[in-house]
């Protein structure tokens, strides 16, 4: 069976090395030596001033609304995994969902400034795929109307825009290390912060609003990554660099054999990229079902990433209607993509897909 993504795991025995010394102290959570160790490496990995570790991707967007405050409406994009919208709703927050630009799929800054009202509190942009977004148009409107701004980089570990993080930009961006990812902690996440004075904030609102022995002054959750799942982090920060050339490897292959087969995403010319997934963009949701079926009959399970457009959902009272989300989430399929595919695999992949355009 191949799938649209497969676990990297890496060396056990240096996996053990480190579970031996939380066998050693006992300490197992409640920010650990292991997830400050992570902390501390993987700001110095990704070029990043200020990041706080958190149990998984939907409660760092959650996070992210509370350490700065957010109210009300929230401009974002309907193109995005469900997280990106529910963690939204699950904090009382209103989305108000700006169409994506078709070629990048991205949030497109031409419509997100005429959906601004007197009770718009944030803009959350996706970097769509790890696709850098138009960081300085954005910016600029948030600027503007005092908006702040939180990415969901959840596909953007390690992407650089301009020669920095792209986490740098913004208020707050946000990571997913669920397992599916280039870079996981198993279960988990990350928040990057740029304001040093919201740093405390976050941390205390992720252990249940404690801020000390006799202090809560905010409502908080749980949201605390433990000392096992740091550990896998810290094994996986040392084999990046393999990891990186070997998925642009197969990503090179998937792009040199289906130029003028498919439409693919536009990446952005100022951003590097991470190869974290490979979609491809069909001529109609029919044929998008041809090929899906064939590859299922051999085992073969693309993903529909992202479907359907989240403006559709029957829990959001949602007054846009977004064509150009709703069209492309009918008719992109992301390909099986991870640094174990091998070679026959991807040619089988390939000339299937071929074989039914």
């Amino acid at each position: 069976m191949i799938n649209v993504t497969k676990t990297y795991l890496p060396d056990k025995e240096k996996y053990k090395k480190y579970i031996d010394q939380i066998y050693a102290n006992s300490w197992v959570t409640n920010n650990g030596p292991m997830v400050k160790l992570l902390e501390k490496r993987l700001a110095e990995y990704l070029g990043v001033r200020n990041i706080v570790l958190v149990s998984n991707g939907t409660v760092a967007l959650e996070i992210a609304y509370r350490t700065l405050g957010i109210k009300g409406d929230v401009i974002t994009t309907p193109f995005s995994f469900v997280a990106t919208t529910s963690s939204l709703v699950t904090n009382g927050l209103n989305p108000i969902f700006s169409d994506i630009d078709s070629q990048t799929l991205n949030m497109d800054p031409k419509n997100i400034e005429k959906l601004v009202t007197s009770n718009t509190s944030m803009i959350v942009p996706v970097h769509v795929f790890g696709n850098a977004c138009e960081v300085e148009k954005i910016e600029t409107i948030a600027k503007k109307h005092n908006l702040k701004i939180v990415y969901d980089a959840a596909h953007a570990f390690g992407v650089r825009y301009k020669g920095e993080s792209i986490l740098n930009y913004g208020d707050i961006s946000t990571l997913s290390f669920h397992a599916t990812k280039i870079f996981h902690t198993i279960e988990g996440g990350a928040l990057v912060i740029n304001d040093d004075s919201l740093v405390e904030k976050a941390r205390y609102l992720i252990n249940f609003g404690i801020k000390n022995t006799e202090e809560i002054p905010e409502l908080g959750t749980n949201a605390k990554m433990n000392e096992f799942e740091a550990v896998m982090g810290l094994c996986m920060l040392d084999d990046m660099q393999e990891l990186n050339g070997k998925r642009k490897i197969v990503y090179e292959f998937y792009k040199k054999e289906l130029e003028g087969v498919v439409s693919f995403q536009e990446q952005s010319e100022n951003s590097t990229q991470n190869y974290s997934y490979f979609p491809i963009i069909l001529e109609s949701e029919e044929q998008l079902k041809k090929i899906e079926k064939a590859l299922n009959l051999k085992d073969i399970f693309p993903r529909r990433y992202f479907y359907p457009s989240l403006d559709t959902l029957d829990y959001i009272d949602s007054t846009q209607f977004c064509k150009i989300s709703r069209d492309t989430s009918s008719r992109i399929l992301c390909l099986p993509m991870y640094v174990e595919l091998e070679l026959n695999q991807q040619k089988n992949i390939i000339k299937t897909l071929i074989n039914n355009i």
